[in-house]
């Protein structure tokens, strides 16, 4: 099998998803571990018999609608390349908006605490890092697989000497102490509200759904951030569609709340400061 062949061997398996083109490339470029000038230029090389096994068994488990990123074990975070599994919710695009509102609003050459409540693959807390060289941060979740990838990514990107990692039902391992800001993606998603089936048959449903309006965590986090935050330090959380005007009440003793959108204009991030 060639490579030309592959991926159009490749797309007609997945012609039932919308990405199929896309995802043949990019599971037949991961199972070769070329890249796409290769492809444009060798198009008549062929596989060797373990790279179309691995291309073959791939394309079957994307057929029935198992992401890419749990079947390649990778996904990329603002220009990071991480490790990701099905312990851990897939890191979106979206959620970069969360790291780039914290710059615009805390001192980068600081030493700054700082805490990612939530933190799944380490991709917010890892960013950070990565980008705030004196900040320190502390990373927390409840689920000691999640923070299993989280530490092995932080080790990959050697930072993991500037983050701590708790398991922790929220602020709850870290109740005595105080920080300059807390961000956080936690789960924000109605318990009624229909997902894609990759989403719903494979992403951990702990760190997708938050009770009936999708808002039970934010409930829970506000107060306890409140309380966690120095004066004058900032909370940061994603939010999810059509839940600005809830959080804007369960913020109406904080200051300069705002809320960041998205690339199609929906608010992504809320952002308050703590008095």
């Amino acid at each position: 099998m060639t490579f030309k062949s592959a991926l159009s061997h490749g797309a007609k398996q997945l012609a039932h998803l919308l990405s199929a083109s896309r995802d043949a490339e990019l599971l037949l470029l991961r199972a070769t571990g070329k890249d796409r000038s290769f492809l444009l230029t060798h198009s008549d090389s062929e596989l060797t018999p373990s790279q179309q096994a691995i291309y073959e068994k791939w394309l079957s488990r994307r057929s029935r609608h198992e992401p890419v990123q749990y079947i390649t074990g990778e996904q990329e975070f603002y220009g990071l390349a991480l490790r990701v599994t099905p312990d851990v919710l897939i890191p979106r695009p979206e959620t970069e908006h969360l790291v780039e509102a914290l710059l615009h609003r805390v001192p980068q050459f600081t030493a700054l605490r700082i805490a990612d409540v939530g933190t799944g693959s380490g991709a917010i807390a890892i960013a950070i890092a990565h980008l705030l060289p004196q900040a320190n941060i502390t990373a927390l979740d409840n689920s000691t697989a999640a923070l299993a990838v989280a530490q092995q990514n932080a080790k990959h990107h050697k930072l993991a000497d500037r983050i701590r990692f708790r398991e922790s039902d929220l602020l709850a391992a870290v109740a005595d102490e105080t920080f300059d800001a807390i961000v956080s993606n936690p789960p924000y998603i109605p318990e009624s509200e229909l997902l894609e089936p990759q989403v719903r048959d494979y992403e951990p449903h702990a760190a997708l759904f938050a009770g009936p309006s999708g808002l039970d965590v934010h409930q829970r986090l506000i107060p306890q951030a409140w309380k966690a935050l120095k004066p004058r330090g900032w909370l940061l959380m994603e939010i999810g569609h059509g839940q600005r005007d809830a959080l804007t009440r369960l913020l109406t003793h904080w200051n300069k709340v705002d809320f960041i959108h998205d690339l199609q204009s929906i608010p992504r991030v809320a952002c308050a400061n703590r008095p």
